[in-house]
């Protein structure tokens, strides 16, 4: 019987909470509710500019490799435009058909062989395709920011919550002025799981963001190579 009284006693002025992950966030302070789902809401745009960045890599990478295949085939490099000019298919391609329509523009105004219109056109060619190689960069590297700033920033914010969390914690030690762990489990468990989301939100981005950035280094090396490859063939062909 004593044991009991006890028991009630140290129970007294406790509240029953539900530790499910769903539970904490329904009964958190709004500040961690705020960072939870921000977290939440951080985790769902990285996955969804991983998965698109990865399915187009993929894509780019077999373009490329179909459009190099036709174009070191030994067929007719005007064939080859006349077909693709109007839907380049990949940045390759696009870099092909700027610098062959300048090429084209230029040889329907004059004399390719005479000299200052050569060097003209070597100049024009090699900036288009800079400007093109440029824009495709711009296109490939797009939203790859937000990934490193989820994978710098997600830990603090997480530990912001966590912070949050363990001050609600002392909070209600204080105002019930009881330690039993029933009074601060609710707070340390929401500080843990705004620690989890942080860590959940962060990791993967960070990941990814080291491996789609060196993915497209290698593809933009590729398309540099090419356009370079590509300068030196007109050139060639400019001077015979």
């Amino acid at each position: 019987m004593q044991n009991e009284t006890v028991n009630s006693l140290a129970l007294e002025g406790s509240v029953m909470h539900n530790m499910s992950i769903w539970g904490l966030f329904i009964e958190a302070d709004v500040i961690v509710k705020l960072v939870i789902f921000g977290l939440l809401l951080a985790s769902f745009w990285s996955w969804a500019i991983i998965f698109d960045k990865v399915l187009r890599m993929r894509r780019l990478w077999a373009r490329a490799e179909e459009f190099e295949e036709s174009f070191w085939s030994g067929g007719s490099l005007d064939d080859l435009y006349d077909r693709i000019d109007r839907q380049p298919a990949d940045p390759m391609s696009s870099l092909f058909v700027s610098a062959m329509r300048e090429w084209r523009r230029t040889a329907a105004r004059g004399d390719l062989t005479a000299s200052p219109l050569r060097d003209s056109l070597q100049r024009r060619i090699e900036r288009v395709m800079h400007i093109t190689l440029g824009r495709e960069m711009e296109s490939l590297e797009r939203h790859m920011i937000f990934l490193a700033s989820v994978g710098s920033a997600a830990p603090f914010v997480g530990l912001f919550g966590t912070v949050w969390g363990i001050k609600n914690a002392f909070e209600q030690i204080a105002i019930q002025q009881n330690t039993n762990l029933a009074v601060v489990a609710p707070g340390i468990a929401e500080a843990l799981v705004a620690t989890a989301l942080g860590l959940l939100a962060a990791i993967p981005a960070v990941i990814f963001y080291n491996k789609l950035s060196t993915d497209a280094d290698r593809i933009i090396g590729g398309y540099d190579s090419f356009a370079d490859e590509f300068a030196t063939i007109l050139s060639r062909q400019l001077d015979s």
